[in-house]
């Protein structure tokens, strides 16, 4: 690949697509419908710690195996021109199994947590090659702008199928459904057909680099474990990007628990589920522009301050979810980090490109998105077992829920105070030192 094929727009909207075709998941799955048939229809009649103790395990049993492979898969992806076919596989495999979802019968528990992982696993898979590829589609200086397009266009196509989806479980008769369940069954095979179509353009349109001859079969295997190896062994030298990559551990951890978790505590705390349903697609259409607006607040104050502007507001947003009394507060809160969300991740993402080496990005964004699983593993689990240690201790169900989320707010504040030792200059200079391309 040559300088003229970066910025190309074919290129540019056809990874952007991407996050519009993975985003349904997270929204309608992840963050809107799954939480609540879960807690409803899979979990029928389990006492509310016990249903949210099994959703943060599912999340974090999905992280834990998109976390020990995500390393070695971005290696051997770099082996050549190999990030594209990776991501077919995750992204095809997530949407079979959200599709698959829609057979799950009531009570059946473990299937349904069984197959939301697998999704989990295909949507986080998928996004480290997705990621990877940001550095092949845009010139340097148009990531921060670019990496947003991409969350933004997520929000819009993730919210449109969302309010669809919204739309035929509140008259499910309007749509030809028995009841709100059946409708809800067919929103998860909507998102793996949904999720299956968008990912064709960047299939087709967009170009990775070459950077060394393509490895094959074994040897790719053999090449990605040496290949890695070797990057541990770095990384004991690149002490500044290895900070960021702590940092972010813990930041995009608070993040990743209000995304997945949120809809779950609402429930906890008796609101109804058509309102937090609803207060979510505030969230998803708030974070359009928002998302948009960080790109280019990034580029005009700097990527790093902008995320300090988000981790800040995430800082009000705990405070203010453990206090909530009345659903009105939950969609005052929903729109107040739809303002955030993707300009968190978006710009994350896009200052990570820049102290990565060009040739190794899908390998570093395996470690970038390795530190965020595991981070997830943290989070919803830390979230669901400190909400059963306060109920043990004879507090009520509402007090437990109301403790466990002031725990996120230690994450937000330990990941900004690492990020304020980053320096981007000298992330760079590192590189240099050992030899690796910038």
């Amino acid at each position: 690949m040559t300088h003229a094929d970066l910025d190309d727009p074919k290129a540019v909207w056809s990874w952007s697509l991407y996050d519009w075709a993975n985003s349904a998941f997270a929204t309608t799955v992840m963050a809107g419908f799954f939480p609540v048939f879960f807690k409803e229809y899979w979990s029928v009649g389990v006492d509310t710690a016990v249903s949210t103790a099994r959703l943060g395990l599912a999340n974090s049993i999905g992280g834990v195996l998109v976390a020990l492979c995500a390393p070695v898969l971005g290696a051997m992806a770099d082996q050549g021109t190999a990030k594209k076919r990776f991501l077919f596989f995750f992204a095809y495999m997530g949407a079979v199994m959200t599709a698959a979802l829609s057979l799950v019968s009531m009570g059946n528990w473990p299937a349904a947590i069984a197959l939301y992982v697998f999704g989990s696993v295909g949507f986080a898979g998928g996004n480290i090659f997705y990621d990877a590829l940001l550095t092949g589609v845009a010139s340097k200086d148009r990531w921060d702008t670019v990496s947003s397009l991409g969350y933004a266009l997520g929000y819009l196509g993730g919210g449109i199928l969302f309010a669809l989806n919204v739309w035929m479980s509140l008259r499910p008769e309007t749509f030809g459904f028995p009841d709100a369940a059946a409708a809800v069954r067919f929103s998860f095979w909507s998102v793996g057909v949904w999720w299956a179509l968008f990912t064709i353009p960047l299939l087709l349109f967009v170009r990775e680099p070459r950077f060394q001859p393509t490895a094959s079969g074994w040897d790719m295997v053999r090449e990605g474990f040496s290949q890695l190896a070797k990057t541990f062994h770095e990384l004991r030298r690149l002490r500044t990007l290895f900070l960021f990559l702590v940092a972010y551990w813990f930041y995009i951890d608070g993040v990743d628990t209000v995304i997945r978790m949120a809809v779950d505590y609402g429930l906890s705390l008796g609101f109804e589920s058509r309102a937090l349903i609803l207060a979510l697609l505030i969230s998803q259409f708030v974070g359009f522009p928002a998302a948009v607006g960080f790109g280019f607040l990034g580029r005009r104050i700097g990527a790093k301050r902008a995320i300090y502007i988000a981790l800040a507001v995430y800082l009000v947003v705990c405070a203010g979810g453990a206090m909530m009394r009345l659903q009105r507060d939950f969609f005052i809160l929903a729109g107040v980090v739809g303002l955030v969300q993707g300009g968190v991740q978006a710009l994350s993402r896009s200052y990570f490109a820049r102290m990565v080496p060009k040739n190794k990005s899908a390998e570093f964004f395996g470690f970038y998105n390795m530190l965020g699983k595991f981070a997830a593993v943290l989070g919803p689990g830390l979230m669901g077992g400190f909400g059963l240690l306060v109920r043990s201790a004879g507090y009520s169900p509402d007090t437990a829920s109301r403790a466990s989320i002031t725990s996120v707010g230690i994450l937000f504040l330990v990941g900004g105070a690492l990020l304020f030792f980053v320096n981007e200059d000298k992330a760079r200079q590192e590189l240099r030192a050992v030899g690796e391309t910038v």
